[in-house]
């Protein structure tokens, strides 16, 4: 039984369609996104959820898209007393504040299939590593990560999470903008996951210096499907080769976000077209 179906009969039809029918478990709360005109029926949401998801004591409704530098979004608490939580996946604990870090629940399987793919004794870049849930889990498998994050606080859970899950010796937080990291960073990498943020496709080129010839790279960005055969093409052109590609879940009506996983041929030739395929569509 879906949330709407099960809050028939309590919250008129009419309203109920605005509704979204998923929600995101992070740790032990759950995160909805309630449309304003519904404001007089947030408990009854809550409350549903509750009664579906016994191990849920938080609810939050978030009231904005991720926002600023830091990426975060902004959250009202329907139920509870807190946005920090421990979220678990597959083997690995994240302590995060919701209110102060980003965190992707949705990822979760993304996060365990690349680290089955890291080879102990890589070197692995991760920009926009966030508390960590990409990086964590490349270190556990033998990697030496270097991760690179904007927001202090997330750092600061990272850290945390590092000694949480015993990967700290693995593992060098750099609190900077990824953007930078060219003139930051001279050494270059087997492998680069990089989970970028919504519109920064032009990232991989700004990447793509930091990766060895025969490296690999995980590169995730939002697109229509329609846009895909001709984004290989472009991928071709940029002197990688794509391994495989995946769908990673809706964002948006027609949007998704994708993952590609791609392997750098030799010296990269970036083209004007490029540029053309690589713009992402409307904001969601």
């Amino acid at each position: 039984m879906s949330l709407k179906d099960e809050l028939k009969g309590i919250i008129p039809e009419k309203e109920l369609e605005q509704l979204p029918n998923r929600f995101d478990i992070i740790g032990d709360i759950a995160v909805v996104s309630i449309p304003g005109s519904m404001g007089n029926y947030k408990q009854d949401i809550a409350s549903a959820i509750m009664e579906r998801m016994k191990n849920i004591r938080m609810v939050l409704n978030k009231i904005s898209k991720l926002e600023g530098d830091r990426r975060i979004a902004e959250f009202e608490i329907i139920v509870g007393n807190s946005t920090e939580t421990i979220h678990r996946e597959f083997g690995f604990s994240y302590r995060i504040d919701l209110q102060k870090s980003f965190f992707n629940g949705r990822l979760a399987f993304e996060r365990k299939r690349i680290a089955s793919l890291v080879k102990p004794g890589e070197n692995v870049l991760v920009p926009f590593s966030g508390v960590g849930p990409f990086a964590i889990p490349s270190a556990a498998a033998g990697a030496r990560v270097v991760a690179v994050e904007m927001n202090g606080e997330a750092c600061k859970s990272f850290v945390r999470n590092c000694k949480l899950n015993k990967v700290e010796e693995n593992i060098h937080i750099i609190n900077a903008d990824a953007t930078r990291l060219p003139n930051m960073i001279k050494k270059r990498f087997d492998r680069a996951i990089i989970p970028t943020p919504y519109g920064m496709d032009h990232f991989l080129e700004t990447i793509s210096g930091l990766v060895k010839a025969g490296g690999h790279l995980h590169f995730y960005t939002f697109k229509v499907k329609e846009q895909i055969p001709e984004l290989v093409e472009v991928y071709e052109n940029m002197g990688f080769e794509t391994e495989f590609y995946r769908r990673c879940g809706n964002v948006a009506p027609g949007v998704s976000r994708w993952v590609f996983d791609l392997r750098k041929k030799g010296l990269i030739v970036f083209q004007k077209i490029a540029i053309i395929y690589l713009n992402p569509p409307a904001t969601p």
